[in-house]
């Protein structure tokens, strides 16, 4: 099937887009979907855990945001943005620069009295190589100056306090790794999940940390042109075991954001059944694809035109789910990061 990135565009009010989370996280909206029916309906995420029941397969994304936006100053003074998007040796990074034009290589920036770095290269796509010189333990460093990577359509003071460390997380992150959070998991809380376990519902956690790759534009009109850049994913044992079970007694599995939904269909798509250990997710998901893993989705809204919308419609059917996305603009659900959820059974 053949589809063009223009079939996955709808009209949203600035407005709606979410500048802060709520006020606690289980007090988001939820879009139910039923694929079966067609139908839709508006339900709070609180009643997520009554959705449930004992034949279920939860499957959560415990990868941990790292404060992976770093802000400082050329030898001439010039400030300088750096975002941090990928490790390629030690102290050795892969990452996106403001401004680009007067950063060439050589130049040095520095971010304060312990950290400092110095541009290698510009790459062919746009972004920079960089080697930073740490005095001491570099992730240290980076907790201590680094703010959160928030997405660009969230608007914050770079010279403000960071407010957003503790709510551009999920409560069950683990594994520092990921550029952005796996936004579906910010609704829940440990009494959420608790509520869910106690109606007979299995819970499993995988990391695939949240890369560029996730959230970089769309930029071939052609869906069938479009490669989602790979990232990687690990399963433990215990995991890939009861995943396993849960395909074999024909138990539903739930994923919990497009990130858990690549990595499972990566894996079963790759060795046939679940295997555990440290993989490779590099997987795009467009109209045709055949979903041999994930029986049911928790997402947030996606922006227009994006990879994360054609998986989720792909996975939920074009029409039904630009009908929702319709219907949820209309109602003003909060969207993108820090708004509200859709459930796709």
């Amino acid at each position: 099937m053949t589809m063009k990135i223009a079939d996955f565009h709808y009209e949203l009010p600035d407005e709606l887009i979410a500048q802060v989370p709520a006020k606690r996280r289980q007090d988001s909206r939820m879009l139910v979907v039923d694929r079966a029916s067609g139908t839709f309906d508006d339900r709070q995420f609180t009643d997520l855990p009554g959705l449930l029941n004992e034949d279920v397969l939860l499957v959560l994304n415990n990868t941990k945001v790292f404060p992976a936006r770093l802000f400082g100053h050329s030898e001439t003074g010039a400030r300088v943005e750096i975002f941090l998007i990928r490790e390629t040796g030690v102290n050795e990074w892969e990452a996106l620069v403001r401004p680009a034009r007067r950063l060439r290589p050589g130049k040095k920036v520095i971010f304060g009295e312990r950290l400092s770095g110095t541009i290698l290269e510009r790459t062919d796509d746009g972004k920079f190589n960089i080697r930073f010189e740490p005095d001491g333990d570099f992730d240290e460093i980076l907790d201590e100056l680094g703010k959160t990577p928030l997405p660009p359509y969230i608007k914050r003071d770079r010279d403000l306090i960071d407010t957003d460390r503790e709510r551009y997380q999920t409560v069950y992150a683990k594994n520092r790794g990921a550029i952005a959070a796996p936004t579906a998991g910010l609704h829940f809380t440990p009494d959420v999940i608790g509520q869910i376990r106690g109606r007979g519902v299995t819970v499993a956690e995988i990391t695939l940390h949240v890369g560029y790759g996730t959230f970089e534009p769309v930029r071939a009109e052609d869906l069938s042109q479009h490669r989602v850049m790979a990232e990687s994913y690990e399963i433990d044992e215990q995991t890939a075991a009861a995943l396993n079970l849960a395909v074999t007694e024909g138990r539903r599995i739930v994923a919990v954001g497009t990130t858990t939904t690549r990595a499972l269909e990566s894996n079963i798509g790759e060795f046939g059944q679940f295997r555990g250990g440290k993989h490779l997710a590099d997987l795009t998901i467009t109209p045709g694809f055949r979903f041999c893993a994930v029986g049911a989705l928790l997402t947030n809204f996606h922006l227009p035109e994006s990879s994360l919308l054609v998986l989720t419609s792909t996975f939920g059917g074009h029409e039904l789910i630009m009908s929702a996305y319709r219907h949820a603009v209309a109602e003003r659900y909060r969207f993108y990061s820090y708004g509200d959820c859709m459930l796709i059974m």
